[in-house]
């Protein structure tokens, strides 16, 4: 398949190294310098887009994608707050959209380990929860969007705990997620339940980037045979 690349940073080169030894094209690559070429025209050329940018362009990438007709496979965090307008505007327009907050298949079972544990532990008031959340210095957005998901799965189990806050002293209902920036780590999410005699805890550690972008990559090549609105879900059949 030819794929457009929209956002040719780290991720982007990595992605396009694991595209092109699994045989694809990169018909089309945007970073920076020639954001003058993401055009409708251009994509149309393009079987399916993989998108990691900023929040703040996202949505607009996602729009130009739907317009020209091909899936959009999206690993940007951050814009979720428009999540049901993207998702109305997908529909409309007869599209597929697949969005990880985490495309590696490793994450992905972590947060099925991740709800079976807070599912042992729900009935288990002694214990209190938080997370950690460990990435590079270049990552813009805090909590990461793994970090996000967990957290929301958490929440729709355990009992008295309905938010998630960020860098903060909790309340009792809420949900402290840590985040540290350091160097050049690519992403190490920690789930930790203590009591006053011991604590329990979970951690998934990337080693690189290459998991994420092999999981793009495998999500686009899901596209081409599924429609609508998709996810890792859908793709490891969870």
């Amino acid at each position: 398949m030819k794929i457009a690349l929209i956002g040719y940073g780290k991720m982007g080169q990595e992605i396009e190294k694991i595209a092109l030894e699994r045989g694809h094209q990169i018909g089309l690559k945007i970073d920076i310098s020639n954001q003058q070429d993401l055009t409708v025209e251009n994509l149309e050329k393009c079987d399916v887009a993989i998108e990691f940018t900023i929040p703040d362009s996202a949505t607009a990438n996602y729009s130009l994608c739907f317009d020209a007709g091909i899936p959009v496979v999206s690993g940007t965090t951050g814009w979720l707050d428009k999540k049901e307008q993207v998702y109305r505007e997908c529909a409309e327009k007869d599209g597929t959209f697949f969005y990880g907050s985490n495309f590696s298949v490793g994450v992905n079972l972590f947060f099925e380990l991740n709800k079976k544990l807070a599912e042992l532990m729900a009935p288990r008031g002694e214990y209190d929860v938080e997370m950690t959340e460990v990435h590079h210095t270049q990552k813009l957005d805090a909590p990461s969007g793994t970090a996000i998901s967990l957290a929301d799965d958490m929440l729709n189990i355990l009992p008295g705990k309905d938010t998630w806050v960020n860098d903060a002293t909790p309340a009792k209902n809420e949900l402290n997620i840590k985040s540290e920036r350091e160097g050049q780590v690519p992403g190490i999410h920690t789930v930790r339940y203590e009591s006053d005699i011991d604590f329990i805890e979970i951690t998934h550690s990337a080693k690189s980037r290459k998991g994420f972008a092999f999981g793009a990559v495998l999500a686009a090549e899901y596209c081409l045979d599924h429609k609508g609105i998709l996810n890792m879900k859908d793709l490891l059949n969870l």
